[in-house]
């Protein structure tokens, strides 16, 4: 019953999903039509506003295509192929893999959500080597296990609420930090771990389509495109001139990329001994780019797995600026805040955490970034949290607005298995060669969105912190 309802919601999505562009271009509507009859925005405020906010995710959307990018360029190394050569001798079933890709992605997730790339990268390549898998549903797969990066070392509210002198701080929202015992190491928190890591690989197994003729990769790749062609060595070796030349010397030199990686490395060890565990955008990039250069070896090499790596990004390129756009017009005119103020209003010591879970959930449609959507959000959340507390001790309230952080930071995830702007994370490394559009995989998210919404309202509700 469960699997023929998914596969009645799959074909829903493949009926009426537009492409992610054509989302991002509705929702936009949607947004300046809420400023517009909601607020009574003049249209062209609204307009100043989706401008002004055009451009807010650039730095946040190249670093994006370099986490695609270098993440990607690992899996083409040649010692990286032999080790998924040798999980696929023990995972050979497609049960076995989906079980094994949600594992892995949760787990690689709550590291850091960039580590995704790395989960997308083992799906595809074990979906080359294993027969029977419907690689759509292995997408969706995949992008179901990055919702375990708001538990982990990465979730921005929690490490932003605990971060010295923070602009709630700043602003006299919050009189001190919120510690990460009351937020990541809560009982509630570890609870979501328990559900997460044991529930969501089970019950994406209980999901597998049941079809006859399932769509293969394989069988989906587009003439030309197959992942079979000529090795990274094999093409920077056709690149040597036919005499002894200066310039292929440095283009094949195993010292000169070693130099640079032996410097890389001396930077890594030198940022987490001084900075602990602090596994931010930049220190992920540079650890995935000096990795890359160890595994490839030479210059060319990673030149040209670069390249390879490289060719599918354009939908992060063109369409983050869009989300951003949306954004802009949710912050800058008033509509973000207002709609958090509606939420909040009716609120109640037993209610708040619903509703700030309602909240994160809402928003993040149009500002689907965590920190971003915190900074609209949060101090209309945390200033009713702290209304319905008074007359009770700090310490109480302070965990109240933990509580009400953290529902805000679950209900913003889970509903990015509705929205298709994470999934441009993915879609890059997943569909190289292969005609797959959001539709294909949406569908297959929605009884897991549903499964989890009511888990996660059940436990932000009534789950202690300690």
């Amino acid at each position: 019953m469960i699997t023929k309802l998914g596969e009645k919601l799959t074909y829903l999505f493949l009926k009426y999903m537009p492409d992610a562009f054509v989302f991002a271009i509705l929702l936009t509507l949607l947004v300046a039509f809420g400023a517009f009859f909601w607020l009574d925005t003049a249209p062209l405020d609204i307009i100043k506003s989706w401008y002004t906010g055009f451009f807010d995710l650039l730095a946040f959307g190249m670093q994006i295509v370099l986490i695609i990018i270098t993440g990607f360029s690992i899996a083409l190394s040649p010692i990286v192929n032999r080790g998924i050569d040798s999980i696929t001798r023990y995972i050979n079933t497609p049960r076995q893999v989906y079980f094994l890709v949600v594992l892995i992605g949760i787990l690689l997730s709550m590291i850091s959500f960039g580590w995704c790339v790395i989960t997308a990268v083992l799906a595809r390549e074990l979906a080359l080597r294993v027969k029977g898998i419907n690689y759509p549903f292995l997408i969706a797969c995949v992008y179901f296990s990055l919702n375990s990066w708001v538990l982990g070392l990465s979730s921005s509210i929690p490490l932003l609420l605990n971060t010295e002198k923070n602009y709630l701080i700043e602003a006299d929202i919050l009189s001190q930090v919120i510690p990460t015992s009351l937020t990541l190491g809560s009982t509630l928190n570890m609870a979501m771990m328990v559900v997460m890591i044991l529930g969501a690989p089970i019950l994406m197994a209980l999901l597998i389509p049941k079809e006859k003729k399932p769509r293969e990769l394989n069988n989906m790749l587009v003439k030309g495109e197959s992942d079979e062609g000529i090795s990274i060595n094999e093409e920077a070796a056709s690149y040597q001139l036919p005499f002894r030349a200066l310039s292929d010397r440095f283009n094949n030199s195993r010292l000169l990329q070693a130099t640079i990686v032996i410097m890389g490395l001396a930077y890594i060890v030198y940022h987490f001994s001084t900075k602990g565990v602090d596994l931010n955008f930049n220190i992920m990039i540079f650890i995935f780019l000096i990795l890359g250069m160890a595994l490839h070896q030479t210059p060319i090499r990673y030149v040209i797995a670069m390249k390879r790596a490289s060719s599918n990004v354009s939908g992060v390129l063109f369409q983050y600026p869009f989300y951003a756009g949306i954004m802009g017009i949710m912050i800058y005119t008033g509509l973000g805040e207002k709609l958090a103020q509606l939420l909040a209003s009716v609120a109640t010591l037993n209610s708040y955490p619903f509703f700030a879970y309602l909240a994160g959930g809402i928003v993040n449609f149009a500002i689907p970034s965590a920190g971003g959507e915190f900074a609209v959000v949060g101090p209309s959340i945390i200033h009713a949290v702290k209304e319905i507390g008074v007359g009770l001790p700090d310490a109480q309230v302070a965990a109240m607005i933990a509580r009400a952080s953290m529902a805000v930071a679950y209900g913003e995830s889970l509903t990015n298995m509705l929205q298709p702007f994470y999934l441009l994370l993915v879609l890059p490394i997943m569909t190289k060669g292969v005609n797959i559009q959001t539709r294909d995989v949406m569908g297959y998210l929605v009884i897991p969105f549903l499964m989890f919404f009511i888990i996660q309202s059940i436990l932000v509700v009534w789950m202690p912190l300690n």
